[in-house]
């Protein structure tokens, strides 16, 4: 599904990338999930041939997603087979979104390309969820935790670090970096 999503993106001519705890589970510890999170620069002009590309296996409602665009928000697609919910967010709410887009990273699943959020990205996100959730979410959390260890060195830390205040998250990110030592 989220191949198919973002295959039809690409087609109208936006981008699209993987986040959320499907894309975490690629940076860290891998977990079962009820839903699929795309980030995508999506604009008015190519939602008609996105509805069009994807109607024929997803509930789509057009003027949702029409309203996402216009207010950098998001909305959803669900699966009919399957009833898996596709989120969709519109970049543009945050300067988080437009890193994301720009800083994807190509993977293969069952032979097949997606791009999914890099880890200090998605860390970035789950830490803003976090928050936002009033920093009671255990599973966020370990999310979060987990993308810091299977990351370890290999954590981009200054971008980190740079991008933290801006996002409201820097006192996040450093209780995390040391709880996960």
């Amino acid at each position: 599904m989220a191949v198919q999503v973002l295959d039809a993106l690409e087609a109208v001519g936006a981008r699209g990338t993987i986040g959320g705890s499907i894309a975490a589970s690629f940076a860290g510890e891998p977990r079962s999930t009820i839903d699929i999170d795309v980030v995508t620069d999506l604009t008015d002009e190519q939602v008609t041939p996105l509805v069009e590309a994807l109607s024929g296996e997803f509930y789509i409602d057009e003027r949702g997603l029409r309203r996402a665009v216009a207010t950098s928000s998001s909305t959803n697609l669900i699966h009919q087979l399957t009833q898996i919910k596709v989120d969709i967010f519109i970049a543009g709410g945050t300067p988080l979104d437009e890193q994301q887009l720009r800083r994807r990273m190509p993977v293969t699943v069952g032979g097949r390309r997606l791009f999914v959020h890099p880890p200090e990205d998605i860390l970035l996100q789950k830490l803003r969820w976090y928050r936002a959730g009033g920093e009671v979410s255990d599973r966020q959390w370990r999310d979060i935790q987990g993308i810091i260890r299977a990351q370890g060195a290999r954590l981009d830390r200054p971008y980190l670090m740079s991008a933290a205040p801006s996002l409201g998250v820097e006192d996040l990110l450093r209780r995390a970096l040391h709880e996960a030592i």
